[in-house]
């Protein structure tokens, strides 16, 4: 039996994509951001690093909920990973079923299974039944760019890499946008899909808002779109059906849902073509599997969504590798967190990732990296837009 012995939240904040990201531009005015990841030492002195994506958002209630969860840990074998799992729903459900508690719970259970995984010298996923695939295709996720000389750098990332997916941030006024991507990334055997971001709009538009845009995107290229992600706002999630009904367009979501029932519940009714957990918000990587489970009874494709730092990354990579994704998330703009705290670098060839070969998730702590990127209390993300981010001249896609 292994005891936990301590526990520790860890901020850490670093440069984050370039100037001329939209993200940054409206989101993020400082130029940095924050990740939020627990250290779970065992009493043999393994230890164990997770991932919660609330910090990003806001680090200070990461922190406590991390320290109000960590006495009911303590003293308990590691080893019974569920059990803990459930420690920490009974603790934290009455007043966080859903949200927050369910980042950190997220945290604290990827950081038990590397530490596990750690002691027996075998990567996170053989202690998840094992890789359930050889290898998976990866999207770009960025298209963000605001000039057309960053979009162009973002399409030559995706070449040089050979990966054939690029998921670009469109709102339904960027028609222009779309289909200036669609039609350069054509030229270059690459498909692109949309995120529309309405994960934080309320209200949020509308189906018909969507298939107007959709209309217009189809009317000025023969290119379609790959697939349409988070269309829809989080109050409107019964209009999904609706919105599935009046398209050909593949359908994605999910990527804010922190419980899988819910989301496996979303997938049953139908929401979605493709589901997209991650792990680092929905309860941890086991919890993650539970969609895989759901998808694959429902005819629905599970993508997961991968935007924090290596842990976070590396967390759902291993999930869905045991869970038989085909599919996944590669994050495009540079961020330092993405790949100081890897022990092995990511292995893409021909635009697929390959298993992860080192013990546990294949990640590193190291005093020197937390010196070099300390928390910064400015480095947090606006989720109202910043008033003053410049105003996009949208005319730069006309060509």
């Amino acid at each position: 039996m292994s005891r936990i012995s301590r526990i520790r939240p860890v901020l850490l904040s670093a440069p984050y994509a370039w100037p001329g990201n939209l993200e940054v531009q409206r989101h993020l005015p400082t130029g940095y951001r924050t990740i939020g990841l627990v250290e779970v030492t065992l009493d043999d002195g393994t230890t164990g690093l997770g991932e919660g994506y609330l910090a990003v958002f806001a680090p200070a209630v990461f922190v406590a909920i991390v320290d109000l969860i960590a006495p009911y840990l303590l003293g308990r074998d590691a080893n019974q990973i569920h059990a803990r799992y459930r420690d920490m729903c009974q603790v934290t459900d009455y007043w966080s079923l859903q949200g927050a508690a369910r980042h950190v719970i997220s945290a604290l259970e990827i950081a038990l299974l590397d530490a596990r995984a750690k002691q027996l010298g075998v990567p996170a996923h053989a202690l998840l039944g094992g890789r359930a695939v050889e290898a998976m295709r990866l999207y770009g996720s960025g298209g963000d760019s605001i000039t057309l000389e960053d979009m162009q750098a973002e399409l030559d990332l995706l070449s040089e890499r050979g990966i054939g997916v690029f998921k670009i941030r469109a709102r339904n006024h960027q028609v222009d946008k779309t289909v200036w991507t669609l039609d350069h990334a054509a030229r270059r055997g690459i498909a692109v899909a949309v995120d529309m971001t309405q994960n934080l709009a309320n209200p949020a538009q509308t189906v018909g808002d969507v298939v107007r845009f959709l209309d217009a995107v189809q009317a000025r290229t023969a290119h379609p779109l790959f697939f349409l992600e988070e269309a829809l706002g989080p109050a409107d999630v019964d209009s999904f059906p609706a919105l599935r009904a009046r398209t050909s367009t593949r359908i994605a979501g999910g990527e804010i849902v922190t419980t899988a029932q819910e989301l496996c519940q979303r997938v049953r009714r139908g929401l979605y073509d493709l589901a997209q957990p991650d792990a680092t918000v929905i309860g941890g990587v086991y919890q993650t599997l539970e969609v895989f489970a759901a998808c694959r009874q429902h005819g629905c494709e599970t993508v997961v969504h991968c935007w924090g730092s290596a842990v976070g990354l590396l967390a759902n990579y291993h999930a869905a590798f045991a869970g038989g994704g085909r599919l996944a998330e590669w994050p495009m703009p540079a961020y330092d967190l993405r790949e100081v705290l890897l022990v092995e670098p990511l292995r893409i060839q021909d635009g697929a990732l390959r298993p992860p070969t080192a013990p546990g998730l294949g990640v590193q702590l190291t005093p020197e990296i937390e010196a070099r990127y300390p928390f910064r209390p400015d480095a947090v993300y606006m989720c109202f837009p910043n008033p003053s981010a410049a105003l996009l001249d949208e005319s730069v896609w006309q060509d």
